[in-house]
């Protein structure tokens, strides 16, 4: 079932409180990457454009949780905010305090206010009615703006809209969080063919549940970054001092059973004898010698790998094939987001370290849709249900 959007509701004169993704890079009170701020806009704009009182909250960080922590203020995404809308945005330094109420209670219509970080208060993460309570009472209208936050249970995802909804409010998703969702809906239950999923970055352990689930879904499963040094001992292959989960190794030996031909692995590493951009590096073809590891996919997997998408229909694609902060083992990831680009495929583009490769890269206008959420996107690849979104009102 749909679920109903802020544009769905009239909101003039009525105060909404907006779940939205704030949690952006800031050094030394200066934010350094504010894309999660940009992508709220239209969300943003559409309450106040239409006279509506906007009240923000977001989480920042992984404060301590028991009071405030300087470097892990969202006062410099409120001031950055208010340049992007070129109009004042107020900031209350607590969430459900005096502070809070008075800027709630100050708002008239087309105005906007940013609470402080919700996990300066531990009640946040662990879904506390109480501290739901007093954010919910703020407001007329709750709207969920926050995929990267979708499958938690902290408070102001799950506690507040319940609240909310028992006292007959409206509880909408903003325009972010509803495509996120169709995007990765479609994925899973009408998927284009062939349908070819990618996998990265370090552990199996994240993406057990993934790959079982695209298994029944997907035409081809590419696996690469470390985690393949794990399916790799499960070949009984040597792999020198490669990142290896040995406790999931056994995992990784039913899922070469269950995938069969689905499961295509590096057949080529590129490796080092440190984790370093200058050691001592080589191609080496099958084993990793010791003293080696394996720190990005070689020039044999980049045209495997690339092949494969070039003719896919679909792609979804979460994490890197390598570590690809650190040239030149950026190779392996760059080739394939490039394939990815280049394929004309549905293509739609994890978030975390997928994300942020694929606007390095300068191919983020080139494909249908970057995630600003890896776990969240990873749980629906997963086939889990989001409570934060079965809460919203339907269509």
């Amino acid at each position: 079932m749909a679920k109903k959007t802020i544009a769905d509701v009239d909101v003039a004169g009525k105060t909404v409180l907006m779940r939205v993704d704030f949690n952006v890079p800031i050094k030394d009170g200066q934010i350094s990457d504010d894309r999660r701020i940009e992508m709220a806009l239209p969300s943003i704009k559409s309450v106040i454009d239409r006279g509506g009182r906007l009240l923000l909250i977001s989480h920042l960080g992984r404060p301590a949780g028991t009071g405030p922590e300087p470097e892990f203020s969202l006062s410099p995404a409120a001031r950055r905010l208010g340049e992007k809308l070129g109009k004042p945005v107020s900031f209350a330094t607590d969430t459900v305090g005096e502070d809070a109420k008075l800027k709630a209670s100050s708002l008239k219509d087309g105005d906007v206010a940013v609470l402080e970080n919700l996990r300066f208060d531990k009640a946040e993460n662990k879904g506390d009615e109480t501290f739901a309570s007093g954010l919910a009472e703020l407001a007329d209208i709750y709207v969920n703006d926050a995929f990267g936050t979708c499958h938690r249970k902290d408070a102001s995802m799950v506690a507040v809209p319940r609240i909310m909804k028992q006292q007959g409010k409206s509880c909408v998703s903003g325009f972010l969080v509803d495509r996120e969702i169709q995007y990765l809906k479609d994925a899973i239950e009408n998927p284009q063919r062939p349908f070819i999923a990618i996998l990265g970055g370090a552990k199996v352990s994240d993406k057990i549940g993934v790959i079982d689930n695209l298994l029944k879904l997907c035409d081809r499963i590419i696996i690469g970054g470390a985690m393949a040094y794990t399916f790799f001992v499960a070949q009984g292959r040597r792999v020198g001092k490669s990142l290896v989960e040995q406790d999931r190794v056994e995992d990784a030996k039913k899922m070469l059973e269950a995938g069969g031909e689905k499961l295509m692995l590096p057949v080529d590493s590129h490796v080092g004898d440190a984790f370093s951009g200058d050691c001592n590096k080589q191609v080496v073809d099958g084993e990793i010698p010791d003293g080696y590891q394996g720190l990005d996919i070689g020039p044999k997997s980049v045209k495997l790998f690339a092949d494969a998408i070039k003719g896919a229909k679909m792609v979804v694609w979460n994490g890197p094939m390598g570590v690809f902060e650190m040239p030149p083992f950026d190779e392996g990831t760059k080739a394939v987001a490039e394939a990815i680009a280049e394929s004309g495929a549905t293509s739609i583009i994890g978030g975390g370290d997928s994300a942020a490769a694929i606007q390095q890269l300068g191919f983020a206008d080139r494909v249908s849709h970057v995630s600003t959420g890896g776990g969240a996107s990873l749980s629906m690849l997963e086939g889990q249900k989001f409570e934060a979104v079965e809460l919203l009102d339907d269509k």
